[in-house]
Order: C-alpha cells, then sequence, then structure tokens
C-alpha cells in the first residue's frame, strides 16, 4: 500500500505593520513578498522598462522599517516598471529564498515582458544587481564600487565586511564576474585609488565591462554623487545607453568643489605621501573657503617638502 507524504509548503512569515503597507501597494501595482527574515520584494508595474535595485549597507544598516525600496520615487517618478529588493541585514543578498525568487522569475518569463531590464546597486547592492543580472539576458548593470565575491579562497585580502564572510559564496548566483557575462552592458564605477575596490573591479574582465574611474571619491561613491546631485543624469544616461566616458567625466568635474570630495582627496594625497600634490588641493580649498583641517595639511605638506629639499641637498 503506498504511503501518502505530505507536501512541502512554504513558512508564511508574519508581516509587520509597515510591511502590511507595502503589501498593499504590491497587491494595487504588482506584488509583494517577503522571501525570508532579512529579504523583501516589492514590484510595481508601469513602463516596459524594469530597474530593479538593490539597497546597500549603508539602507541594511539603518534599521528603519517603515522605508520604501532603494530609488522608489526616482524610478517611478521616471515611467519606469521598478523591483526593489530590500535587505535587512549584511546578508549580501547570500539566501537560498531570494536565489529561488529569481530562479521563478526567470522560469516564468517575467523579465521577457519588459523592453528593457536595469539592475542598480552600490557596494553590496552593487554585488546583488551582477549576480542577479544572470536571471534577465541581456540586461543592463549599474555597479557602484561592486564586490566580486567575499570567498574567502578567491579575495582573502578583503579585510572588509567580516560578518559576511560566514555566508556561503559558492552556490548558485555567486561569483560576480562570470555571472555577468550574458549581460549587454555592465557600467562599472570605482575608485582606482581604494585598492580593495580596485581589486574587485579587476576581477571583472568580460568584454561587455565598461570600467569608469572615479578617483579619490572612496567606497561610498553614490551618496557623494547624491550630494553633487550628479546621480540622476549618471542613472538616466546608462538607462537610456546614451552614456559615454566622456559625458561621465564630464558631469563628475564638479566634484573639485564638493566638500565631501575634497576631504576624500586629502585624506588620500596623506595616505599616498604625496605633499607636493597635498599642498595644491590645501591652496586650492583655502582660496574659495575657510577649512581648518586643510590650513593645518598645508602647513604640515610645507613642512614636508622643506625637509625632503634639506635632506637632497
Amino acid at each position: 500500500m503506498a504511503v501518502k507524504t505530505k507536501k512541502k509548503t512554504k513558512k508564511t512569515i508574519p508581516l509587520n505593520p509597515w510591511e502590511q503597507e507595502l503589501a498593499k501597494i504590491g497587491a494595487e501595482k504588482g506584488f509583494y513578498e517577503k522571501l525570508d527574515a532579512h529579504h523583501t520584494a516589492l514590484y510595481v508595474k508601469s513602463g516596459k522598462t524594469l530597474i530593479v535595485t538593490f539597497e546597500n549597507i549603508d539602507n541594511a544598516n539603518e534599521g528603519a522599517t517603515d522605508r520604501m525600496p532603494w530609488g522608489y520615487d526616482f524610478v517611478l517618478s521616471q515611467g519606469w516598471s521598478m523591483l526593489g529588493m530590500m535587505a535587512h541585514s549584511m546578508s549580501w543578498y547570500r539566501s537560498e529564498e531570494v536565489h529561488d525568487f529569481f530562479d521563478r522569475l526567470k522560469k516564468s518569463g517575467f523579465f521577457k515582458q519588459f523592453d528593457h531590464v536595469v539592475f542598480y546597486g552600490a557596494s553590496m547592492g552593487a554585488y546583488g544587481a551582477a549576480i542577479f543580472s544572470a536571471a534577465a539576458k541581456g540586461s543592463t548593470v549599474i555597479c557602484i564600487s561592486p564586490q566580486a565575491t567575499l570567498d574567502r579562497s578567491i579575495t582573502n585580502w578583503e579585510v572588509r565586511f567580516k560578518k559576511a564572510w560566514i555566508r556561503d559564496f559558492s552556490s548558485r548566483y555567486s561569483y560576480a564576474p562570470d555571472q555577468v557575462k550574458d549581460a549587454k552592458i555592465v557600467h562599472l564605477f570605482y575608485d582606482p585609488y581604494d585598492h580593495l575596490d580596485s581589486m574587485h573591479a579587476a576581477l571583472f574582465q568580460s568584454s561587455n565591462v565598461v570600467k569608469y574611474k572615479c578617483n579619490f571619491m572612496g567606497h561610498r561613491i553614490a551618496s557623494l554623487w547624491q550630494g553633487m546631485r550628479v546621480l540622476k543624469p549618471i542613472v538616466l544616461g546608462a538607462v537610456s545607453g546614451t552614456m559615454t566616458k566622456a559625458d561621465f567625466y564630464q558631469l563628475i568635474r564638479k566634484r573639485k568643489d564638493d566638500v565631501r570630495y575634497q576631504k576624500e582627496m586629502l585624506i588620500r594625497l596623506r595616505d599616498m605621501q604625496r605633499p607636493e600634490l597635498t599642498i595644491l588641493l590645501c591652496e586650492y580649498v583655502l582660496a574659495r573657503r575657510i577649512g581648518p583641517h586643510f590650513r593645518r595639511a598645508l602647513r604640515e605638506a610645507r613642512l614636508a617638502v622643506a625637509n625632503k629639499a634639506k635632506i637632497s641637498r
């Protein structure tokens, strides 16, 4: 006599009051899913371009329980559809439930209903955008300061993000440079003077990867661009496919007068022990505004140059 077995069902995770509000939006305009305790997805249907966004570490660490997915207002204001992936921990999206979710979207043909699919993210979010772009061949990927992987056998030089080291980076959707190979184009932005970010960027070698050097911008490039008010035009150019390297470098010329950029550059130049360049930077800044920190750095740099001249005599 055959023994009947019970069919496994997915465990329902209770929704908090804010998640219930998101679920209402999803029910009216698309769908909302709580994939596990650390990941949720909100889809809002609008135009024939789909933007898939992934939150970064800062979003996850904010701990806010009443936030919308990253870029929600901006994406919908453009008339685009949106799939906002939300992370509530430093997970790097290493979750079987998240992997199953993208497998399910791919198998159902979800991405094929759109004329254009774009995956976007920064840092942890850039890793998510890169790996899951494999679920939609021919997509556009926008990666800002991405990690290739945190697999210790590959990137044992990576000293950041220790909480994520214990996660499995060897299963599905794992090594980002491999996962982006079927994308139409990958826009990869990084600071070559940030040695760890530069090493990750070097691992992306496929011919569809276009790399943009963001000198002295540090790791948190996206938030710097927000302050400079250039994040929106950069994203618009990448989504439309019209942005060239010349366009990009023209846009970020505004960085020279951005206070945060000036501070980032000063830190880098001092770390590199480049007093001559430090003097030029400090003189440029002090000619335009008051900056006690730059005045001290200027004195130190001038003293270093003078001492170097004495030694060389």
